[in-house]
């Protein structure tokens, strides 16, 4: 199979299934704000991961930037430096390159940029999830301690509180995105995590 897969189609669209933020584009939709979305699964290449193994945590599950491993822990995937520079250079960075411009066209702007980062998760913890706490929230707000100001995280908790939504802060899932060149280095650049249970809108198998 093409691209270092090991496994065959049904395994790999079966791990599609299961890890994919269903209909997030559609759920948190904003035609006032610019929106960047992955035009890749994350099974083939996860641009919210760091390029460097040895600065991504989930590398050592074998789901590091290019995932080798099923959430199961099964080898699904060889990549090779040779294969790993094809899809970095075709699809990561392509896609930073639009999040990079995007923000810094808002800098250019307004002087400051606000990141929503948004995603979904399943409502019992995966096999390779840091967190195993069964007890999930509805929703969840990743923070990061230079870049997520106060503000952004009482306006989350009032206004889920004020829904009748329980929230997690940093729970089950922790930190947001920033583009590099701005990482823990420019504080006009804002940015908070927005994640949705995936019991609230779908019926999970």
């Amino acid at each position: 199979m093409s691209e270092g897969y090991l496994v065959d189609f049904i395994t790999l669209e079966k791990e599609i299934l299961k890890l994919t933020d269903w209909y997030t584009d559609d759920l948190f939709y904003s035609k006032d704000d610019e929106m960047i979305v992955a035009e890749f699964s994350r099974i083939f290449c996860d641009p919210e991961r760091f390029t460097d193994d040895s600065q991504e945590v989930m590398a050592q599950s074998g789901m590091g930037v290019l995932y080798e491993k099923s959430d199961n822990g099964e080898e699904i995937r060889t990549v090779t430096p040779e294969l790993k520079e094809k899809i970095l250079k075709s699809y990561y960075w392509k896609h930073h390159h639009k999040f990079s411009q995007a923000v810094q066209n808002h800098l250019d702007f307004y002087g400051k940029a606000v990141i929503i980062d948004c995603h979904s998760y399943p409502s019992q913890p995966l096999k390779r999830d840091l967190d195993k706490n069964p007890k999930r929230p509805d929703f969840n707000i990743g923070t990061d301690s230079f870049h997520t100001t106060k503000e952004l995280i009482d306006i989350s908790v009032s206004f889920f509180e004020k829904a009748g939504y329980t929230l997690g802060i940093d729970w089950p899932y922790s930190g947001s995105i920033v583009p590099i060149e701005h990482y823990h280095k420019n504080k006009n650049v804002s940015t908070i995590m927005l994640e949705i249970n995936r019991a609230l809108y779908l019926n999970e198998l």
